[in-house]
């Protein structure tokens, strides 16, 4: 499956070949109560350390406005994984000059991001083989589908990635592919 407008080239591929969905790094922020930020990234624009300092200062916001009660006591735990600009030294100062605790992610191990194992294929497979005529009809579907999760599937989201994270930590880090491991 590919997202393209009309006007994209056709992607080719040889018969036996996968085709992976092409999409911006779009940024989801989300709890186990449900979406606290969506930041869309434009086209062309690539997510260094300072881009993600600007995300970053408008998720302080948007828990401060969204979250009050975590954000006056201060009872969150930020999660992110090793994305270079996640791990820059000026990442890492915002968040200690901000107190904001945070989980640090094992190198290695796609298999504990949540919007990788859950929210992405949530949000993909109702996208499966439509044929979009802008990307702003792909992210306003997307929008739709994410605001349609319930508390209980962020729950459950949460509930497998402790399972996850536990299962790392007995094997000692070592990367695991797959659920029934």
């Amino acid at each position: 499956m590919h997202w393209n407008t009309p006007t994209s080239p056709r992607v080719k591929k040889n018969k036996n070949e996968q085709v992976k969905i092409s999409s911006n790094d779009d940024c989801f922020f989300f709890d186990i109560h449900g979406i606290v930020y969506l930041h869309w990234v434009s086209e062309g624009q690539t997510i260094n350390q300072h881009y993600y300092l600007e995300v970053l200062g408008n998720l302080r916001e948007r828990i401060r406005k969204k979250r009050p009660e975590m954000w006056k006591e201060k009872s969150w735990i930020f999660h992110q994984d090793n994305a270079p600009a996640h791990s820059a030294l000026s990442v890492k100062r915002f968040l200690a000059k901000h107190s904001i605790p945070v989980l640090e992610h094992p190198p290695y191990s796609p298999d504990l991001a949540p919007c990788d194992f859950y929210l992405f294929p949530k949000v993909k497979s109702p996208l499966k083989g439509t044929r979009f005529e802008s990307e702003e009809a792909v992210k306003k579907k997307a929008a739709r589908v994410l605001k349609e999760l319930t508390k209980d599937d962020f729950q459950h989201c949460f509930q497998q990635w402790k399972i996850r994270t536990e299962r790392c930590r007995d094997r000692e880090g070592v990367y695991i592919e797959g659920d029934n491991k």
